[in-house]
């Protein structure tokens, strides 16, 4: 019997004996057992795959040697992970099953679970790029903060997953690497910026994903690929750490003032799973400052207070999203809760324009002298209602005039304040459609969207689910029934702040009673 193979059956010998009978209980679940018995752990929920690790039912080496071959397998054809670091993550794997055989212990609450990480965050020792060809060779020598919970879990990191350059579309593709695929349809877009993420999560190449999301860039991946994703809170500081998310460039100490990053899974709980890991103080404030998020405020679906806010006139939704919407409201009356068609907290349009104003302002933030200046001079020389008129003046606004925008932010917040007094949580659409078709090879001024026939601005895609960019909201979006051509579909959930791990559960309630997404065919092939 070799080391590894001595290694491997010590480690699952003492996890079984270390492990107290509580443990057994709260893991012992119908998804637990499934994996033990599973040919292809990988392919389970990653609460499941923890409870294989746990129960010594495989290790962390043969769990990675899985999603190794997998990721050989199905990455070519979706260009999903950009970035693979296979030797290092067996030399992690063989490290956390010692661990375990030597003291009967996990190093933590990922323990061995392999996983991918956006390119946009700084790993340490390995490429970081965001998808520009500036970054072509950058290995950063420290982790991005949220990275570095991640390790601390336990989370072995096998790779990085694609981007477009800088985060700077909403489908993804770049000039290093190229165009990450749907997995459902290599016509349609993955969606942008975290594509690579999404892709990943909904095919079996990683467990659990972090997305960035300042425009809607976690949660319209998410629903185009037919996974769950989490936009967190945010007030003044965001309650998961983003130092070391591109843009801004590397070394810069700060980020954009709606940046959140979030958890990608295949399921609610898991979502849960890498809240748990991720909530956390920035570095700086972890000697006074706790994150201490709230359970859920009900349990049951039929007691929560339901808002449904189903269409817009400022941003129509297809006939299968409508279709898709009704089913929601019957679900939810069905389930005895409490459902408010009509009330709108917010108006859309407004708050639509205040988000591209305040977007528009940080994205300066890194803009040369140079640059700049030239900015500033086409501003002054625009006029009020020419087409670049809104992206110039945002862009080069004075400091009063941002403060005044962000007081209409805190005014906006006090709105949605006051409608979660009658309320507990929205449920809107995700987006006015399924996946749209891919762009890529589209100059950006010529791209459209088709919304029941009708031509529609490429950035209508994100509309519904920037309601809560500007004011900090926690939101989910989850995936939920499907178009005729088999595309998923999904819906958000926005909340109260703080009340993330709420409409977490309110997903996890839905998830119950509204029809399934597809399943990516890679993950069940």
């Amino acid at each position: 019997m070799n080391r590894r193979t001595l290694l491997a059956t010590a480690a699952g010998t003492v996890a079984a004996a270390s492990l107290p009978k509580a443990a057994f209980a709260a893991t012992g679940t119908a998804e637990a057992k499934d994996v033990m018995n599973s040919t292809a752990p990988y392919r389970s929920p990653a609460r499941a795959q923890l409870a294989a690790l746990r129960h010594g039912r495989i290790t962390a080496r043969g769990l990675l040697d899985q999603v190794l071959a997998h990721h050989g397998k199905i990455n070519p054809g979706l260009n999903a992970v950009v970035t693979l670091d296979a030797a290092s993550a067996r030399a992690s794997a063989d490290e956390a099953d010692e661990y375990l055989a030597t003291t009967g212990r996990t190093l933590g609450p990922l323990h061995g679970l392999p996983i991918t990480v956006k390119d946009a965050l700084e790993t340490r020792g390995l490429r970081t790029t965001c998808g520009s060809p500036d970054l072509s060779g950058h290995v950063p020598s420290t982790d991005a903060d949220a990275v570095a919970l991640l390790r601390q879990a336990g989370a072995i990191i096998i790779g990085k997953t694609n981007t477009p350059a800088m985060c700077q579309d909403i489908q993804t593709s770049n000039t290093l690497f190229g165009k990450t695929n749907n997995p459902h349809s290599p016509k349609h877009t993955a969606g942008g910026s975290s594509g690579g993420p999404a892709v990943a999560v909904a095919t079996g190449l990683s467990a659990l994903e972090i997305g960035s999301d300042l425009a809607g860039s976690l949660r319209l991946p998410a629903a185009y690929c037919g996974v769950y994703a989490l936009r967190t809170s945010r007030g003044a500081s965001p309650i998961v750490p983003t130092r070391g998310h591109i843009p801004r460039p590397p070394g810069w100490l700060t980020s954009s003032d709606m940046l959140t990053l979030g958890p990608i899974a295949r399921t609610a709980d898991d979502l849960d799973l890498l809240l748990d890991v991720l909530a956390a103080p920035s570095p700086a404030d972890g000697a006074a400052w706790s994150i201490d998020l709230p359970a859920p405020t009900k349990t049951t679906l039929g007691r929560f207070r339901v808002g449904l806010w189903a269409d817009d006139p400022f941003c129509r939704v297809d006939a299968a999203t409508r279709t898709l919407m009704d089913q929601v409201a019957k679900a939810v009356r069905a389930a005895g809760a409490s459902l408010d068609d009509s009330a709108r907290p917010v108006d859309f349009a407004e708050s639509n324009g205040l988000f591209e104003r305040l977007m528009y302002a940080t994205s300066a933030a890194t803009s040369s002298d140079e640059a700049f200046a030239g900015e500033v001079k086409a501003a002054d020389a625009v006029a009020d209602d020419a087409p670049s008129a809104l992206y110039l003046k945002s862009r080069t606004m004075r400091h009063r005039d941002w403060a005044r925008a962000d007081e209409d932010r805190h005014a906006l917040r006090a709105k949605w304040a006051g409608y979660f007094t009658t309320h507990d949580v929205l449920i809107t659409p995700a987006a006015p459609t399924a996946a749209v078709l891919d762009q890529t090879s589209v100059p950006s001024q010529d791209r459209y969207i088709t919304v029941d026939g009708e031509k529609r601005s490429f950035f209508d895609q994100t509309s519904w689910v920037n309601l809560s960019s500007p004011v900090g909201l926690p939101s989910v979006v989850m995936p939920t029934g499907q178009t005729s051509d088999g595309l998923p579909l999904a819906i958000q959930i926005i909340g109260p702040y703080l009340s993330d791990r709420t409409v977490i559960g309110v997903a996890k309630l839905l998830a119950k009673v509204l029809p399934a997404a597809p399943v990516a065919p890679a993950l069940t092939a």
